[in-house]
């Protein structure tokens, strides 16, 4: 038998290869999608406030200018673990005053500094918006993204 491949063989090769590498794949996205769903994500602490949270966060646009969990501008600080870097992560109704502090303090209308606005928020947009960064907070991001703050 000689040591040439035929096209049929190559075909086969090509084929099989194929096949192989589509259902790993397939495999690979099916084990990602449910570690996302069952391991790095506690389902239980979605709450409506949480979901309230995360429409504050899109309505007001942060993203424009901030990153979570490594995805956003770069403009102003992540906030994946804010809550935790402020020590606050045990203590929701810390967490809120804080958070509210934080954003009212917030110098204004200070020409070629980077400022953030003022959103007027209310009480309850506060406290979704904290419990949404809470939430966020206790993500399994295996580190990421890596952040010397904390």
């Amino acid at each position: 038998m000689s040591d040439v491949m035929t096209k049929s063989m190559a075909r086969n090769v090509f084929y099989g290869g194929s096949l192989f590498f589509i259902a790993i794949f397939g495999a690979m996205s099916v084990h990602s999608h449910l570690y996302a769903v069952n391991v790095s994500t506690d389902q239980a602490a979605l709450t409506e406030s949480v979901v309230a949270g995360k429409l504050v966060w899109e309505n007001k646009a942060c993203i424009n200018c901030h990153t979570l969990l490594g995805e956003g501008a770069y403009f102003a600080p992540e906030l994946g673990n804010v809550m935790k870097r402020w020590g606050v992560q045990d203590d929701p109704d810390a967490a809120v005053e804080t958070l509210k502090a934080w954003m009212d303090a917030m110098p204004t209308g200070i020409e070629g500094r980077r400022q953030m606005p003022q959103f007027n928020l209310t009480d309850e947009e506060y406290r979704a918006l904290s419990d949404f960064l809470l939430f966020v907070g206790s993500v399994n991001t295996q580190q990421w993204p890596p952040n010397d703050a904390g």
